[in-house]
């Protein structure tokens, strides 16, 4: 009998709320900045967090301050790519190119940490990038990727570069104050980047003030549930289940009146067979030892 224990229940819903913030967000962008709105999300996630974390924030150390703000910048970059690319392409779009970050992980960890990636994994990337060839619309049989798909494109991989920094400091500190402090940064730096890439502040709309209030408080919901739920949920399962995420923002996408095209759907549907086929790991039998006569 097929049954969800209560984190993968969790997460599930996570990856619902998450693929809903694709449409979300490319709303916002009618009427905000990208900087703005990246920061406005961000420092209220990590003011929450702050918020939740005050008693374990005093025991904030250097080497902690350092991992959360190397990785803040890696999520700044991340979501400021995706939003400057859901200015000009739909939701639907942003949530496919931008679950291209799971094969490209192990690329980032062959060229940076000199592990090469394995058989499914080269297998996972060609065929996600066999979808993202579908899902941009070749013409005239060349490959032409618009400004929006270069750009979120780009968001993937400072994704995948989060993950690899998640990964490499886990074991050395504390990811409640890490997150806090990642959140923050994220913030800030896009915040500080508004009159050097010369964004202004929007004249005020209910709209990106709502959006970026209500994903700043899922962020921070986001964050925390999968700290939680990945304790007991192997990393493998839980990939899976947030290889749901672009399917999900294809389905609120579609529900808004996004049409993808049959070519479209059909590299959507490479996309997520390379997110899975990405995290598919063989067991490699042991050797059996003769025995000793």
């Amino acid at each position: 009998m097929f049954a969800l224990s209560r984190q993968e229940i969790a997460l599930v819903l996570v990856t619902m709320l998450w693929g809903s913030t694709f449409l979300i967000i490319h709303i916002a962008m009618q009427h905000s900045g990208p900087l703005f709105f990246v920061g406005l999300r961000f420092t209220i996630a990590g003011a929450l967090s702050m918020l939740l974390f005050r008693k374990h924030m005093a025991g904030l150390t250097r080497h902690e301050a350092g991992a959360g703000i190397a990785i803040g910048c890696a999520l700044f970059l991340g979501y400021y790519l995706q939003t400057v690319g859901l200015r000009t392409i739909s939701s639907s779009q942003s949530a496919f190119i931008t679950a291209l970050y799971v094969p490209i992980v192990p690329l980032l960890q062959w060229a940076v940490q000199k592990r090469p990636p394995g058989l499914m994994s080269w297998v996972g990337v060609t065929l996600a990038f066999a979808g993202l060839v579908l899902l941009a619309g070749p013409q005239a049989g060349s490959l032409h990727f618009s400004p929006g798909e270069i750009a979120t494109l780009a968001g993937a991989a400072a994704i995948a570069a989060e993950i690899i920094l998640i990964g490499h400091f886990a074991q050395s500190v504390d990811s409640r104050r890490v997150t806090a402090v990642q959140l923050l940064t994220a913030g800030m730096v896009s915040f500080a980047l508004m009159p050097v890439l010369g964004e202004g502040v929007p004249a005020f709309s209910w709209l990106w003030a709502g959006a970026a209030i209500g994903l700043g408080l899922a962020s921070a919901v986001i964050q925390l549930t999968m700290n939680w739920a990945q304790k007991s949920v192997s990393p493998t399962r839980a990939t899976v289940i947030y290889a749901g995420e672009p399917v999900w923002g294809g389905i609120v996408g579609r529900l808004a009146g996004d049409r993808l095209p049959a070519l479209a759907l059909a590299g959507a549907a490479l996309i997520v067979a390379g997110v899975l086929a990405s995290e598919v790991k063989f067991k490699r039998k042991p050797k059996r030892k003769l025995r000793e006569a």
